[in-house]
């Protein structure tokens, strides 16, 4: 099943990725379709829609320039621009976050090119121009996911996106934490903070203190940095306080 809708044409346009090769969530067939109180369906049709809508203007971009209807084609420009720039939210995660049973085993050139590109856009710049930046290192790092699951890079990948989604640009902050889960759920011997990173967040932002004790309980056993095992310990210690009866 495809994944990831979100696709930011600027990146497309300045990184050479043509849209077909950016996986987008489809529909599945009618016999996975649930009925009732599920959103699957309704999800389903928001994120197909969202990629036809985005393909008819990518599309209408491409007969502009080749027609050389320079106008209309920097309207179509400025239309897609707009569109990515409106942040799309993962409704269901199971859509849009990879399972957590891949491994980084391979060696792939292409998926360390499209790795150090994504580094080369993330955290630059100022203001608007920064969080374009951020949204092309998330097309990069997506398309990375998509096409290359087997990627030594796919725990940093996941890392890195973690960053970006907690990051004032998105604030999708149930989908940073995921996404630093499954970067060491596919490296458990990351040298990332990815556990500690996810702990802050179900502590601090997302208010799941059971998750939070469960992953600040996994620093001090398997993170080999001393101040990061002091602060879980810490946390851990003021968790169990407060859940004290008076």
């Amino acid at each position: 099943m495809s994944r990831w809708p979100h696709v930011f044409v600027a990146t497309l346009i300045l990184t050479g990725i043509p849209v077909s090769f950016v996986s987008c969530q489809e529909q599945t067939s009618g016999a996975a379709r649930i009925r009732g109180k599920n959103d699957l369906p309704l999800v389903e049709r928001v994120i197909a829609a969202r990629k036809q809508y985005q393909e008819s203007l990518e599309a209408l971009r491409k007969h502009y320039v080749k027609t050389g209807e320079v106008e209309k084609s920097r309207w179509v420009e400025e239309e897609l621009l707009s569109f990515h720039r409106i942040p799309k939210r993962a409704y269901r995660l199971d859509l849009d976050v990879p399972p957590p049973t891949l491994r980084p085993t391979d060696h792939i050139p292409e998926a360390n090119e499209l790795f150090h590109r994504a580094l080369s856009y993330k955290g630059k710049g100022w203001g608007s121009t920064a969080d374009d930046n951020m949204r092309r290192a998330e097309i990069l790092l997506q398309h990375l996911l998509t096409n290359y699951p087997t990627s030594d890079k796919i725990d940093d990948a996941a890392f890195h996106l973690g960053e970006i989604y907690e990051h004032r640009s998105f604030r999708q902050f149930r989908r940073a934490a995921m996404y630093y889960e499954r970067c060491y759920q596919w490296n458990p011997n990351t040298g990332t903070d990815a556990r500690m990173r996810a702990a802050r967040l179900y502590d601090r932002t997302l208010d799941n203190r059971s998750k939070a004790i469960q992953l600040y309980r996994d620093v001090t056993n398997f993170d080999a940095d001393p101040r990061r095992v002091e602060e879980a310990r810490r946390r851990l210690e003021a968790l169990g306080r407060s859940s004290a009866p008076p």
